[in-house]
């Protein structure tokens, strides 16, 4: 986590039984759903959500995603995910953090990559277009 953060939001989520192994502890691709919860919330408190993406015209997949695990949720754990925005000029980067609100202890560290796609052509862009910047210029002097 390198870079100065533009946006930040965070979620609280419950580890449910549904999301553990046998050990009890949360299995390592279901950090990839609580990651979306917490990109979802940064995305909303923008006001550029998925819907709203598409209905202006782009939408945004994902092209890179890594995550480190450090320590392991449990069944029953309450985890805070933290999304910060931390590039959106060519592409969005977002960095989360996913920790053990009890502990505070840090339990994975990820980013993800996303970038626009043009709906209509399909084209990739290499820079984002107006209405990301026009969204984020809230947050820039904040």
């Amino acid at each position: 986590m390198t870079k100065s953060v533009i946006v930040s939001s965070s979620c609280d989520i419950q580890v449910q039984f549904y999301d553990v192994d046998p050990m009890r502890i949360v299995w390592h691709g279901n950090y990839v759903k609580y990651l979306e919860q917490a990109r979802c919330v940064l995305f909303d408190k923008i006001d550029y959500n998925y819907a709203q993406m598409e209905l202006s015209g782009y939408i945004w997949p994902i092209v890179d995603m890594r995550l480190k695990y450090v320590a392991s949720a449990r069944f029953g754990d309450i985890i805070r995910v933290t999304a910060n925005l931390v590039e959106f000029e060519h592409r969005l980067k977002i960095e989360y953090v996913v920790s053990e609100v009890k502990t505070g202890t840090v339990l994975t560290k990820a980013h993800t990559v996303q970038v626009a796609v043009d709906k209509e052509s399909e084209d990739m862009l290499f820079e984002s277009p107006p209405i990301m910047f026009d969204k984020v210029a809230p947050f820039l002097n904040a």
